[in-house]
């Protein structure tokens, strides 16, 4: 929902209804995961549930959904039988609710894209099947909740979940009794969680931190620009929104939190800067630590990491030089590379081209 937000806080404040349509569960190869999500609007049309495979199909069940004021919950998939049926080319199948949303039926809709576009974070519990409302929403922020799923010990075992999720960002299906009751499973409820977004901590102002922190901003980071040297270190020379900090590298990071979402990429290539940063960096949770250098430059860091007191357990979690071999030149190609491994390591890709792999190409996200 964050991709179309803009859209939506613009009808909901015009008070124009739109059908609000997202994924809440997937098998096999889906295109997309739980959470993504498409609305339909008097005369337009925003994001996407499949990637184009169901989108014709979701559009007139959104209208349908918005005329009749009745959420809706559709499964599509591959069919053998019928080449020209709706669903899936991948062959993996999702389930798709589709719910209308207006200040009438939905007034914490407001709130919550607030909560979203600053980047505080919510989830959002929504019926999706069972003997309750099928559309019903409870907004849950770590110390208020809004709305409400129809029972009341339904939303308080849902609140008690939602909470757990927050720092997560983890969209997932739980099931639950009529009254909340947790050893029973006759309600399904969608928990959607919106953290705020993984930060992306790029060091050295240099020319190829520009396309790093542009792709960077693209993939949905946070992104922050650290150089040592205030010449280098100005927001002229950076995309808008990216934040530019003239501080040394390790000092800044040492005062920064990281989680284990946050990118750390390394790109002086200066042993001074270098070794105490990554001193650092690699002592700190992150999901990925890169540095450039050539492979002299590497071995040579590895070396004085090694001196410093690094085990091989840390150093191992170094990607140096940092990259997929794409043959990349300039920076903004190094910048592909750079966001290639990055995409890897989070979903646990090869790297190798699609047309030497097999099975399938959109594998289940690990737990």
């Amino acid at each position: 929902m964050r991709e179309i937000l803009s859209a939506l806080e613009r009808w909901y404040a015009d008070r124009t209804p739109f059908g609000l349509a997202t994924v809440v569960a997937v098998s096999r190869s889906a295109p997309r995961g739980p959470g993504a999500a498409m609305a339909v609007g008097s005369d337009e049309v925003v994001g996407s549930v499949s990637g184009g495979c169901v989108e014709g199909a979701v559009f007139e069940l959104a209208q349908e959904v918005v005329a009749s004021g009745e959420a809706r919950l559709e499964t599509f998939g591959y069919s053998d039988e019928d080449a020209f049926a709706v669903g899936l080319t991948c062959g993996g199948e999702i389930t798709v609710l589709v719910r209308p949303v207006t200040p009438e039926t939905d007034p914490g809709f407001g709130a919550v894209a607030a909560s979203v576009a600053a980047g505080e974070p919510v989830t959002v519990a929504t019926v999706v099947d069972g003997p309750a409302p099928r559309g019903a929403t409870l907004a849950v922020w770590q110390g208020t909740e809004a709305g409400t799923l129809g029972a009341a010990g339904l939303d308080v075992a849902v609140t008690a979940d939602a909470r757990g999720e927050l720092a997560l960002g983890a969209s997932l299906l739980r099931h639950y009794g009529p009254r909340g009751e947790r050893r029973e499973d006759s309600v399904a409820v969608f928990l959607q969680s919106f953290a705020p977004p993984p930060r992306m901590l790029v060091f050295g102002a240099i020319d190829y931190a520009a396309a790093v922190a542009r792709i960077g901003d693209f993939l949905g980071y946070r992104v922050t620009v650290c150089d040592a040297r205030p010449v280098f270190a100005t927001p002229k020379r950076f995309p808008a929104g990216v934040e530019v900090v003239a501080e040394w590298p390790h000092r800044y990071l040492g005062g920064t939190d990281t989680d284990e979402r946050t990118v750390i990429c390394v790109l002086t290539h200066d042993p001074k800067f270098d070794v105490p940063l990554l001193e650092e960096a690699l002592r700190r949770p992150a999901a990925y630590i890169g540095a450039m250098g050539s492979r002299r430059t590497h071995d040579e860091r590895r070396t004085q990491l090694t001196e410093a007191g690094l085990t091989e357990a840390e150093l191992s979690r170094l990607r140096s030089p940092l990259g997929l071999d794409l043959g990349a030149r300039t920076p903004e190609e190094v910048a592909v590379s750079v966001a290639a491994e990055i995409v890897a390591l989070r979903w646990g890709g090869s790297g190798a081209p699609l047309t030497t792999t097999a099975g399938a190409i959109h594998p289940p996200a690990a737990p």
